[in-house]
C-alpha cells in the first residue's frame, strides 16, 4: 500500500517518493557524480598497485599458465551485450513503454548474473588449483581488483532488481527516470573498467 503525503499546495495526495522530488533531484545527480569520481580513484588504486605486483608471482603461476583468455573474452561479451540490453531499456525509457523498461532491465539483469556466474567459477578453479590470493602479490592484487569489479557488478544487479520494482510499481515518474539515469551511468562505468580490465589484466598476463 503507498504511502501518501499531502502536499504542502493543496489537498491532493502524493506518492511519498515523490515528496522531496523538487528539492533533491540535483543534490541526487550531484551526489552520484562525486561516488562515480571516488569509485575511479579506487580502481585507478587497484589498477597502479596490480601493475606494480604483476610480476610478483614469488615462483607461482603466473597470468600465461593462470588465464583462459576466450573463457574470459566470453564474460566480457556478456557484460557487453549487458550495456546494450541497457541502452535499449534507456530507449524505452523515452517512449515511456513501462512493460518494455522492465522486460529489458530484467534481460540485462540475467546477462549481468551470468557475467558472475562465470567470475565465481573462475575463481573457484583457480582456488582448486593452488592459485588462491594467498600464493602470490601477483594474485593478491588480482583478485582484489577482479573481485572489487566483481563485488560492483553485484550491486548493479540489486540495483537492477530495486529499479525493475520502482518502474513497476510507480511507472516512469521523474524521480524513477534519475534513477535508471544514474544506474545506467554506473552500469555503463563498470563495463568501461571491465574493458580495462580484460587489455590491462587478461591480455598482457597472457602476453
Amino acid at each position: 500500500m503507498n504511502i501518501l503525503v499531502k502536499s504542502i499546495h493543496g489537498n491532493n495526495a502524493i506518492p511519498a517518493h515523490q515528496e522531496h522530488e523538487h528539492d533533491s533531484g540535483s543534490n541526487t545527480v550531484l551526489g552520484f557524480w562525486i561516488y562515480l569520481m571516488s569509485d575511479c580513484l579506487i580502481f585507478a588504486t587497484l589498477f597502479a598497485t596490480f601493475g606494480v605486483l604483476a610480476s610478483s608471482t614469488a615462483g607461482a603461476p603466473g597470468g600465461k599458465e593462470l588465464f583462459d583468455l576466450p573463457y574470459v573474452a566470453i564474460e566480457t561479451v556478456i557484460l557487453l551485450i549487458s550495456s546494450f540490453t541497457f541502452g535499449i531499456a534507456g530507449l524505452q525509457v523515452q517512449a515511456g513503454a513501462k512493460s518494455q523498461v522492465v522486460r529489458w532491465l530484467a534481460i540485462t539483469f540475467i546477462f549481468g548474473a551470468a557475467f558472475i556466474v562465470m567470475e565465481v567459477h573462475e575463481f573457484l578453479g583457480l582456488i582448486v588449483d593452488g592459485a588462491g590470493p594467498q600464493r602470490s602479490a601477483f594474485l593478491s592484487a588480482y583478485f582484489t581488483l577482479v573481485g572489487t569489479h566483481g563485488l560492483h557488478v553485484a550491486a548493479g544487479l540489486v540495483w537492477l532488481a530495486t529499479m525493475m520494482h520502482q518502474v513497476f510499481r510507480f511507472g516512469l515518474d521523474g524521480i524513477v527516470r534519475r534513477r535508471l539515469a544514474c544506474l545506467s551511468l554506473f552500469w555503463h562505468f563498470l563495463d568501461l573498467v571491465w574493458i580495462c580490465v580484460f587489455t590491462f589484466v587478461y591480455l598482457r598476463g597472457v602476453m
